[in-house]
């Protein structure tokens, strides 16, 4: 069976997937009065929960910054959340996402490979807001902005593509197995802790990070921190992994996804 080049398959159904991912996002925010205006103030809400309960109340310190603050720990605590966020709310949707689209399933010329995508680029949008409240607020840290935070694209890159691998993979394997859709809060929480957001890499013993150090979602994050808000130089050989992973989470899940396909209409 040949697989098609799923970047081709993407590009050439883009104008659906802009549909797909407007439904989304209205989806998020429909019966709300404020709309849209919920992706910023959910941010800072939870920004400022950070701020009074990790940084104030249990004095949380990364130990980067010779004068770091709860507002540094904070704000760096905030920018780790806000990427892994987008992980974990495309893991808690994805296993549903086929099994929601029974019409679409039947239909043997549609594309279902852009739901999945879809999901990903309405949570890449909540992300991407986030973001954007971070560098407004990180001149006001005790870190430097620098030129290093152009780097921060090359490092959420690889995070959507791992995210759209996964996404891939469990929505094809939902369709049969579905109390897979059970196991994924455990499996976000336990990445979480595995992924060094509320703590430093530093804190974790040798015997434990001669294996976390393959995460590649905890080697984002980290390299996410040093160049956006404490002005560090980007590790290439820690980027190059990372696209390695990530690329390769992305063209297994498009594999699983593919492979499965034929059958979900006899399953649903």
């Amino acid at each position: 069976m040949k697989i098609p080049n799923p970047f081709l398959k993407l590009f050439k159904h883009r104008d659906l997937i802009v549909q797909f991912t407007k439904r989304e996002l209205q989806m998020r925010h429909k019966g709300s009065k404020l709309g849209h205006t919920w992706a910023f103030i959910s941010p800072l809400m939870m920004l400022g929960l950070y701020f009074f309960v990790f940084g104030v109340v249990f004095g949380g310190r990364f130990g980067v910054l010779p004068k770091e603050n709860f507002f540094d720990f904070g704000l760096a605590l905030f920018l780790g959340l806000t990427l892994f966020n987008m992980l974990a709310d495309t893991i808690a949707a994805s296993p549903s996402l086929i099994l929601n689209q029974p019409n679409f399933v039947k239909k043997v010329v549609f594309p279902l490979e852009i739901i999945p995508f879809a999901q990903v680029c309405s949570c890449l949008y909540q992300t991407l807001t986030s973001i954007a409240i971070i560098l407004v607020l990180a001149p006001f840290s005790h870190g430097v902005i620098s030129w290093h935070i152009f780097y921060l694209p090359l490092l959420i890159l690889p995070l959507v593509m791992i995210a759209l691998g996964i996404s891939w993979a469990l929505s094809a394997i939902g369709v049969f197995v579905r109390d897979i859709a059970h196991l994924t809060a455990f499996i976000t929480t336990a990445v979480m802790y595995a992924s060094a957001i509320v703590y430093s890499p530093t804190r974790i013993p040798p015997a434990i990070w001669v294996f976390l150090k393959y995460n590649p979602i905890l080697v984002i994050i980290d390299l996410s921190r040093s160049t956006v808000l404490w002005n560090t130089s980007l590790n290439f050989h820690d980027l190059g992994y990372i696209y390695f992973t990530s690329t390769f989470t992305f063209f297994a899940g498009y594999f699983i996804f593919y492979t499965l396909r034929p059958f979900f209409a006899e399953v649903i």
